[in-house]
């Protein structure tokens, strides 16, 4: 095997400039932004004395402008550059974040600009992984999608994985607000390495119909092919109950386990272990027991397995509180990367952002109703007893995608989607 063979097979597609400055942008992104995930909530408590309402507030402020302008910013990108679109986005995410450390010298930061900034951020965000999802089959060729999404979702968890660790290093040492200020220095090294893709990007010019016509078409094509429509609800459901589950965690482990906060921490960042060992795992699952199966697999297979989740108490409780963790985190970014690349080498380009966003806002906009339903069983009966609900939820989950055609595949279909002109109706190839 020669030198070249082996860099190939050790790299792969980080031999490929435009790639590779692609997945380091948003490495560096991933990073900022599990960064300030932690640090915008310290910087409303810490700086600014905020109650728990207001926090919660600004937590839900970074997922509304889903619900708000998901389906239109579809439409809307499916018209422009896609490259254009995530490096506005980048900018507006920088200057937004820089804002607040400004203010706070200034001494006129409050909580309605935190809450106005999560808003910016999130719709800037809606933007970029709108465009980001459709501009990838554009970078790459169809073959090296599924290794595309398992490189750049790999790199996403262990930005998750670190990003808590480094905003808790930035409050103890500086101040909660050098988090936000590594989050608009992530989103600057982003926006630099899109500018030096050489890859030229062709957008192909289409009639300009209504807004709203627009929309349905991408609504239309999920709803009317199983395989998608199967993946979307499956995600609506898991989402709600992994979103309830998770809400409680710190509040279980603490208060009803009676961990310490340091060992909490670190279980739960042993538990992100599961999302790298997953992104790793998905290609070796896809080429041993066909895409199809090993998305089934890790969706749908593992997800009983949650329940541990319930059981964990001091001593070998932990043991099974951590595998399980680690076991159906792992399952489900597996599976994320392996369908990923196939909606990304299935779905027509020019529907790609109106598909991407239908599926995204009937996916997150489960995740404010999780957590409450979540606080609602906590508070009607015990922790432990919404865990248990909503972790049953979640393995019953999988029984969504059992229903679909994906059970009778061992491979998720090769090739474009069927669409019908002007209305793209798309229609499975098992069907």
């Amino acid at each position: 095997m020669t030198a070249e063979t082996l860099s190939k097979l050790r790299f792969g597609l980080l031999r490929q400039r435009d790639f590779r400055l692609l997945w380091i942008g948003e490495s560096a992104s991933s990073l900022g932004s599990a960064v300030t995930g932690v640090a915008l909530p310290l910087v409303a408590v810490t700086v600014l004395h905020a109650s728990p309402f207001a926090v919660s507030v600004l937590a839900a402020a970074v997922w509304l402008p889903w619900l708000l302008v998901g389906l239109p910013a579809g439409a809307w990108v499916d018209r422009l550059s896609r490259r254009g679109v995530m490096l506005a986005a980048d900018w507006v995410s920088m200057a937004a974040f820089l804002s607040v450390p400004a203010a706070a010298l200034l001494g006129v930061l409050t909580i309605g600009q935190l809450v106005a900034v999560a808003l910016v951020a999130g719709t800037a965000k809606v933007f970029f992984a709108t465009a980001y999802r459709a501009y990838l089959p554009s970078l790459v060729e169809d073959r090296d999608l599924l290794e595309a999404n398992a490189k750049l979702q790999g790199s996403e968890q262990v930005a998750n994985l670190a990003g808590p660790g480094v905003a808790g290093l930035l409050a103890q040492f500086a101040s909660a607000l050098g988090g936000l200020v590594v989050d608009a220095v992530s989103f600057a090294v982003s926006a630099l390495c899109l500018m030096r893709v050489r890859h030229v990007e062709i957008v192909e010019p289409r009639p300009r119909r209504r807004l709203r016509s627009e929309i349905r078409d991408g609504l239309r094509t999920v709803v009317g092919d199983p395989l998608l429509r199967g993946n979307m609800f499956y995600g609506c459901v898991a989402n709600l109950a992994l979103t309830g589950y998770q809400s409680l965690l710190v509040v279980f482990l603490v208060g009803d386990i009676g961990l310490s906060a340091g060992t909490t921490g670190a279980l739960l960042a042993a538990t992100s272990a599961g999302g790298v060992a997953g992104a790793f795992a998905a290609r070796p699952l896809a080429a041993r027991l066909g895409s199809a199966r090993a998305v089934l697999l890790g969706k749908a297979g593992l997800a009983p397995l949650g329940l541990l989740i319930a059981c964990a108490d001091r001593g070998v409780g932990l043991v099974l509180f951590v595998a399980a963790s680690i076991t159906i985190i792992g399952g489900i970014v597996a599976g994320n990367v392996i369908f990923s690349g196939f909606t990304q080498s299935y779905v027509p380009g020019e529907l790609m952002g109106r598909v991407s966003t239908s599926i995204q806002v009937v996916n997150f906009g489960a995740i404010p109703l999780g957590a409450l339903l979540a606080g609602t069983l906590a508070e009607a009966f015990s922790v432990r007893a919404a865990l248990w609900v909503m972790l049953g939820v979640f393995a019953l989950s999988g029984l969504i995608l059992l229903a679909s055609p994906l059970r009778r595949l061992r491979d998720l279909p090769a090739g474009r989607m069927h669409t019908r002109t002007g209305s793209a109706v798309g229609l499975a190839a098992s069907d």
